[in-house]
């Protein structure tokens, strides 16, 4: 399950993981938007690519975000973390 916010859909997983580390949304985007791909893996069930990608919060604190493509125009983050 997955809530969409515009191009960006976050697992119930993520939203929890934000919570627990103290993010908010704009920090998991101010991740996405300066963060750069560091590794990449093939989903064990599915069979779909995540993409894990280091960047920055608001604070300048790294962190991760892991996240896949649901189609070309949107991603699904499903999970994020403090490095």
């Amino acid at each position: 399950m997955a809530a969409w916010l515009g191009a960006y859909g976050l697992t119930i997983h993520t939203l929890e993981e934000l919570e627990h580390d103290g993010l908010t949304g704009e920090d998991l985007e101010q991740i996405l938007l300066s963060g750069r791909i560091v590794g990449r893996q093939r989903d064990a069930e599915t069979g779909h690519r995540k993409y894990l990608v280091l960047g920055r919060c608001l604070s300048e604190d790294p962190a991760y975000a892991v996240v896949k493509f649901a189609d070309p125009k949107r991603v699904l983050v499903l999970t994020v973390f403090l490095a």
